[in-house]
């Protein structure tokens, strides 16, 4: 058998037959040499590495954290709601001065749960200027009060800090949607139809409450003063591909 069928016989026993994309390349999660491979077309959400598991917004999120703060190892970060994944893991393991909060709302605000302390992103117990920088993975679809949230984040980090995150730009050609408001036993009020995403901590998953459109960058600039960029995601060689936009605010100096 040539080399050639004996790569494909091993990569159909890897991988299902049914996949859909298959690429080779580098992982900046894990800084090895992969295979990057989907069974289906949502590339943002897949793409797996065959190393690590990440995905492609994992990936492009960790490139801009290289790219704009490589000294991060050292650097005080806080990440709100972590999904468990590769890049959450990495920054755990890799970053001595790492924090993870979750959302527990029956439990008091600025205790430990298990490994991570309890906060509400729109009222935060920790104090002005505790973090270098602060990252949330798809997180800002969630909340219901988004300005307090942005706003917050910013109180939190110190002069010349960065929140650097990803969120589903779902109206990309029109102004940003709220799609849930909070009814008064906290559950949502949906104004379009119920939309849900997993959660690592609640199996009945997060409800969305924005669809964000690029207006995004001055519903932040209003919030907090803070200049955002915009990162259209897109490296073949890393594995990314698919709808990814990574966001990288700074908060100026006084």
């Amino acid at each position: 058998m040539g080399l050639r069928k004996k790569y494909k016989k091993m990569i159909r026993s890897i991988i299902p037959d049914d996949y859909y994309l298959l690429v080779k390349g580098f992982c900046p999660v894990c800084n090895s040499e992969s295979r990057f491979f989907s069974n289906n077309s949502w590339l943002r959400e897949s793409l797996h590495c065959d190393n690590c598991r990440s995905i492609s917004r994992e990936r492009a999120l960790m490139l801009e954290i290289e790219k704009h703060v490589p000294q991060w190892r050292g650097l005080r970060i806080h990440e709100s709601s972590p999904n468990g994944g590769a890049l959450s893991t990495k920054l755990k393991n890799e970053c001595c001065n790492y924090t993870a909060s979750q959302y527990y709302p029956s439990h008091v605000f600025g205790d430990m749960v298990g490994e991570f302390r309890n906060e509400d992103l729109e009222r935060q117990s920790f104090a002005d200027g505790t973090f270098d920088l602060v990252i949330t993975q798809d997180v800002l679809e969630h909340v219901y009060d988004p300005q307090s949230a942005f706003k917050e984040i910013c109180r939190t980090l110190a002069d010349g800090g960065m929140h650097i995150f990803t969120v589903p730009i779902e109206n990309k050609h029109a102004e940003t949607q709220v799609w849930a408001e909070k009814g008064d036993d906290g559950s949502p009020i949906f104004l379009f139809y119920p939309e849900y995403h997993g959660n690592p901590i609640d199996e009945n998953g997060s409800p969305v409450t924005m669809h964000w459109g690029y207006d995004i960058v001055n519903f932040i600039q209003a919030a907090t003063n803070m200049d955002t960029t915009v990162i259209t995601a897109r490296n073949a060689r890393c594995g990314i591909e698919g709808d990814v936009e990574v966001f990288v605010s700074i908060k100026k100096e006084v």
